[in-house]
């Protein structure tokens, strides 16, 4: 399935036929482009006592991620058309938390977990470059923000290296951070390229990191809900939230992440490319 240009291999594994470790070194071979079917990442749908479903979700490279925006639509859209939930309002449970979602066709609607740990105005020092300021949240995985000032500088960045550099820098560490560049259109209008990180390459869209970028813009001022963010596919995603003021700090809750969630292709996948 795509979310926007997020691909995904998502697989019904609620007879726990791929256990513990095997989804790692499955996401690994699966998802080598070229090579084998090729994504961004690989969801495994699991039976939940308390809600509908549950997942786990992998990136490319076989780390388990706490959280994907585009991700979570599709598997959404997959359990609804496989008949693993016969209604359209649904939740399921993530690594980050309870997500809801409301399918309506090809189109699904999202209510993420609360975002935390926002901060603006980083100052960082990269290699090789000037200082640049920046901006961090966690809207389920870590993103930092940087904005651009021009659209035309956006489609000639470098995102591949000045993305990596980001995503491993030491201010981030352990766990890394994937890293946006935006460019504000218009109060409710974002351009957004993102590299992740267990992709580690620049995707064509990216959920958690559009809603990121929404929202740091939110509280720099720049952008107000509903946010619709032009990822690298040209596709479009449309991130609503409410925000509040408190102490000095800006809050955000109610966030949503609104897009379309198609179906490529119902496959086997055969052992030849699997090894």
């Amino acid at each position: 399935m795509t979310g926007s240009g997020n691909d995904f291999i998502i697989v019904d594994n609620r007879s726990l036929r791929i256990a513990g470790e095997q989804g790692r070194e499955l996401t690994r071979l699966a998802c080598r482009r070229k090579l084998s079917a090729g994504a961004d990442g690989l969801i495994l749908i699991e039976d939940d006592p308390e809600v509908d479903f549950k997942w786990r979700f992998f990136n490319a490279d076989g780390t388990e991620a706490e959280m994907c925006g585009n991700g979570s639509r599709c598997a959404a859209r997959f359990a609804y058309l496989n008949g693993i939930v016969h209604k359209e309002k649904i939740s399921f449970r993530t690594l980050a938390g309870i997500i809801e979602a409301e399918i309506k066709g090809e189109n699904v609607n999202v209510r993420m977990t609360p975002p935390h740990g926002l901060e603006i105005d980083i100052p960082l020092l990269l290699e090789e470059h000037d200082p640049i300021c920046l901006h961090f949240i966690n809207t389920g995985v870590p993103h930092v923000v940087f904005f651009i000032e021009s659209e035309a500088q956006l489609d000639e960045l470098d995102v591949f290296n000045r993305g990596r550099t980001l995503r491993f820098h030491p201010r981030f560490q352990p766990a890394g951070a994937n890293a946006n560049f935006a460019f504000v259109q218009g109060v409710h209008n974002l351009a957004v390229r993102t590299y992740e990180r267990g992709v580690e390459a620049e995707t064509l869209a990216c959920g958690t990191g559009s809603i990121a970028s929404a929202l740091v813009g939110a509280a720099k001022g720049f952008v107000a809900s509903p946010v619709q963010v032009k990822p690298r596919s040209g596709e479009s995603l449309i991130i609503h939230f409410d925000k509040v003021s408190r102490d000095g700090k800006m809050e955000f809750f109610d966030v949503r992440l609104e897009g379309d969630a198609k179906v490529v292709y119902d496959a086997h996948l055969w052992e030849d490319t699997l090894r």
